[in-house]
């Protein structure tokens, strides 16, 4: 059991030498993707809460 552990850890250490971490560039337009992505979408849920609210307001009275 223990010699499947320290397999495991070997295994696991050969394989984070092969991962490519990106670059300062890449990460900072990665970043500005995910944000405007944010804003779009929140500001898209917004409008459409507000217009179920209000139609829902309209319809109960």
């Amino acid at each position: 059991m223990i010699e499947k552990i320290k397999q495991f850890f070997r295994e696991v250490k050969v394989e984070t030498h092969k991962v490519v971490y990106p670059g300062r560039e890449e990460l900072i337009g990665s970043t500005w993707v995910v944000i405007v992505t944010v804003i779009v979408l929140s500001t898209f849920l917004g409008i459409v809460d507000l217009s179920l609210t209000k139609l829902i307001g309209l319809m109960i009275r």
